[in-house]
């Protein structure tokens, strides 16, 4: 049976990123407190049934979660956002961005104008804190009213669309290495393993408002799509044809697919947070 999860809200929540810590590794574990959801009866989304699988982990080699999402089906509302400036400055931005969106949203608000609006209020925390070091943090959000979807994204957490048997990355990176992508310099195979690979280019709180750029597109939401939102901590270790082999199987449930993605996440490395959200349609 399809689970349906009711309002997820994390309490923890570069431009390149900083390295991972070098600390031993160790098992994976669940980060508390964004594991425990009890399920719910399925809920309607207007004319469209939507049920959604979520998780984070701090990864293997990093001690504090940055990451943070997410997750409404009465709202329509989904979002990953990832971290960045060092301890406590990530989680405080993700954070921040989470509840920006949320309540810019819920007065009506656009994507687009609830993440300029987070964009403001992370530069203004900032400011006030007096932090010599910039905190920003990536954001993807999606949106579903009805049989239609809309998404937003600043920075390189991703979105994909899976659609007739076949997965599409619909957001594009705004990184370093997906400009040398575009200019012919790289291949994207080549980009996964570029020492470059972790700088973006735009970041909430970091980028100049000025030249802020939150990309948008929308379309059709049918029976069997499912738009996946991650932090490069997925796709960092798993590569979209592995995505793909297990969003494919649709026998299983959102959240299983999810725990499939992290655990897959962990295996090859944990390098970093990692934090999915899946949302399917019915």
């Amino acid at each position: 049976m399809a689970r349906v999860y009711p309002a997820v809200q994390p309490t923890h929540p570069t431009l390149a990123r900083p390295p991972p810590r070098n600390t031993q590794h160790h098992q994976p574990r669940p980060v508390s407190p964004y594991d425990p959801v009890t399920p719910s009866k399925p809920r309607t989304n207007a004319a469209r049934m939507i049920e959604f699988g979520h998780l984070t982990h701090v990864g293997l080699r990093r001690e504090l979660n940055e990451d943070t999402y997410y997750g409404d089906s009465e709202l329509g509302l989904w979002l990953v956002a990832d971290g960045m400036g060092g301890h406590e400055y990530g989680e405080v931005a993700s954070a921040l961005a989470r509840e920006a969106i949320v309540r810019e949203v819920r007065a009506g608000n656009t994507l687009a104008e609830a993440i300029r609006t987070a964009d403001e209020e992370i530069i203004r925390c900032s400011k006030r804190r007096g932090d010599s070091l910039p905190m920003g943090t990536t954001v993807v959000a999606a949106r579903v009213n009805g049989n239609r979807f809309e998404v937003a994204w600043v920075g390189d957490s991703r979105v994909y669309l899976w659609r007739d048997g076949a997965l599409t990355q619909i957001s594009q990176d705004h990184s370093y290495v997906q400009e040398l992508i575009a200019q012919g310099a790289i291949t994207a195979d080549q980009a996964r393993s570029h020492p470059h690979r972790n700088v973006v280019t735009q970041a909430l709180g970091v980028t100049d408002p000025v030249q802020l750029n939150v990309e948008t597109l929308g379309g059709e939401l049918r029976p069997g799509m499912q738009l996946l939102l991650c932090s490069d901590g997925l796709t960092e270790e798993v590569d979209d044809r592995s995505i793909a082999r297990v969003l494919a199987h649709q026998e299983c449930s959102a959240q299983e697919c999810v725990d499939g993605l992290v655990a897959a996440a962990l295996d090859g490395g944990g390098s970093d947070n990692v934090t999915v959200v899946l949302v399917r349609s019915h």
